[in-house]
């Protein structure tokens, strides 16, 4: 793919920083109505926040999800970093790619379950904790960048040395 101009590389950052953000604290959001649904005594309570669920699990859950996706995807693939050359990209793409498919096919039908019944298990609270934690372990990895290239990067960055190398032996000479 093309590299992507400053300015647009810039925008598209901003917006995905944003929608996974977003996805964070919308997993939060729900983690806390879950914990809420699950543990008050109150049926008038608990079928409040399945209901609140169902509204961010209808609305918020599958946008924000395929957003960051795709603005990660895109990103990678417009930048030096790459999808398949540092191990923490190669890492997050396929985190945000399982988290975002237990999403759209475990966490919305089981909140949508949960609504209809009126009740919720203890699925609905351990799902956005495991996405919770995943989304932290994800912006960890995003901030402290660890683990080096893959072998696919170290055979591109070698190469990229050695045609550099020949480049400049020409430039000597010719000089």
């Amino acid at each position: 793919m093309k590299p992507l101009k400053r300015r647009t590389r810039r925008g598209l950052l901003v917006a995905h920083v944003s929608v996974s953000v977003s996805w964070l604290g919308l997993t939060v959001g729900l983690l806390a109505l879950g914990i809420t649904a699950f543990s008050t005594g109150d049926p008038a309570t608990a079928r409040a926040a399945t209901r609140a669920m169902k509204i961010f699990g209808d609305w918020l859950v599958v946008p924000v999800a395929l957003a960051t996706l795709l603005s990660g995807l895109i990103l990678s693939l417009g930048t030096p970093w790459g999808l398949a050359r540092h191990r923490w990209v190669w890492t997050k793409f396929w985190l945000t790619l399982v988290t975002t498919g237990l999403s759209v096919f475990s966490l919305r039908p089981g909140i949508n379950e949960a609504a209809d019944r009126g009740a919720v298990d203890i699925s609905l609270v351990v799902a956005p904790s495991v996405a919770t934690a995943a989304y932290l372990f994800m912006t960890a990895i995003s901030v402290l960048k660890p683990w080096g290239p893959t072998r696919r990067g170290r055979r591109l960055r070698v190469s990229a040395r050695s045609v550099k190398a020949v480049d400049e032996r020409s430039l000597r000479r010719t000089a």
